[in-house]
């Protein structure tokens, strides 16, 4: 046994976090393959940005901590690019603007920090996206629905069973997860796999 076989085998502090980031390893590649049922529903989330970019339609992003992170990713690679060298795509992230939230969480309340936004900018023609990993945010919840009411099309990110947000998306993109983390790490590889249909798109 050489001395890295045998610092494995013996027991301490860090022989029980070894065994607690086995398990978010497993946990990870479980949720990973469950994703492969819902390749049709991240395909067809793909073809209505797809669709909504031709007709000149904006993509609107949104979500809480790491689901705020998780919308300006998206974003991101829409403004920017995924892998190859093409045309910007209107894509906004709802949580950038210090100002605009500061002051409608402010003046109004927090719930109101993304509809107020909807409202204002959000036409037929564009996409809502919200990220949550509960799907029970009233601010995502009241966003959704403020879109619709609007007249542009819902796309949820969430996890289980969407939580309240799931009545008002139009498209539903749920990691078979409750469980945080993976729920978050399964949207980015979703927003990846979006990404790379749609900067293929814009590149042909």
């Amino acid at each position: 046994m050489d001395a890295l076989e045998e610092a494995g085998t013996t027991a301490g502090p860090g022989a029980g976090l070894a065994s607690v980031l086995a398990e978010h390893v497993e946990a990870h590649v479980a949720a990973a393959q469950g994703l492969a049922r819902l390749l049709p529903a991240v395909e067809a989330a793909a073809d209505l940005l797809i669709e909504a970019f031709t007709r000149g339609g904006t993509l609107y992003t949104l979500g809480n901590g790491g689901s705020a992170a998780d919308a300006q990713h998206l974003t991101g690679e829409l403004v920017g690019h995924y892998k190859r060298d093409r045309r910007p795509l209107p894509a906004v992230t709802l949580t950038t603007d210090a100002t605009v939230m500061t002051c409608i969480a402010n003046d109004y309340s927090y719930e109101d920090v993304f509809a107020r936004q909807v409202r204002a900018l959000a036409r037929p023609g564009d996409v809502v996206a919200a990220f949550t990993t509960s799907g029970n945010s009233p601010n995502v919840v009241s966003a959704l629905e403020a879109a619709q009411t609007n007249g542009a099309v819902t796309v949820l990110f969430g996890g289980g069973d969407g939580g309240a947000a799931a009545k008002f998306a139009d498209r539903l993109l749920l990691v078979p997860s409750s469980e945080t983390p993976r729920i978050q790490e399964i949207h980015t590889l979703m927003l990846h796999m979006i990404s790379e249909k749609v900067d293929a798109w814009a590149a042909a």
